[in-house]
């Protein structure tokens, strides 16, 4: 094979041609709208038969074109880098993230549970107050709740009762030893 048989890598390059792209598709109106702006924009015509040839008015066609205009900018921005956002995966990331934090506000409910058990609120906090009906009292009037009995609110009181006889005492002894003041000076 000699060098006049083989072509050249420039004679290759420029035996491609390439086509331009397919228009878009769109209605006849945006179809006609956007060769209009196109031709005002190549100077072929002026601004004022644009609008008379769209059958607009001079303002209206300057919005047009600034929305053609603004669509052309998008349109050539570069493409985004890596994998582009697939909505079914966003929505089973938003899915398993919505699991994740019932479990996670379920957890925290049992810990306020197991704290309020603790501290002997449990039956205050669970029952939310009752609303009083027209023409009967707020608590319903008919059974009374008996109140709850926690270990530790039984180990509080006790504690609370064998301080207090002592308290009575330091305080009559603290009485009795205080200096009362002389009638004579003042």
């Amino acid at each position: 094979m000699s060098i006049a048989e083989k072509p050249s890598r420039r004679t290759r390059a420029a035996r491609k041609t390439s086509c331009p792209a397919p228009v878009p598709s769109g209605s006849a109106q945006a179809r006609r709208q956007a060769a209009a702006i196109l031709e005002v924009l190549a100077g072929v015509r002026r601004p004022s038969e644009a609008a008379q040839a769209l059958e607009t008015s001079l303002p209206r066609y300057y919005q047009l074109e600034r929305r053609a205009l603004a669509g052309l900018l998008a349109a050539c921005e570069p493409p985004p880098h890596g994998p582009r956002p697939d909505p079914s995966r966003r929505l089973a990331a938003l899915e398993r993230e919505i699991q994740r934090l019932r479990r996670e506000c379920d957890r925290q409910q049992a810990l306020v549970r197991a704290a309020e058990r603790s501290l002997g609120l449990a039956l205050l906090a669970a029952r939310p107050p009752a609303k009083a009906a027209e023409g009967k009292p707020a608590g319903g009037g008919k059974r009374r709740m008996r109140r709850p009995s926690v270990r530790a609110l039984k180990a509080v009181r006790m504690m609370r009762e064998s301080e207090e006889p002592a308290a009575p005492a330091e305080t009559v002894a603290a009485e009795t030893t205080a200096p009362e003041p002389e009638a004579g000076r003042t």
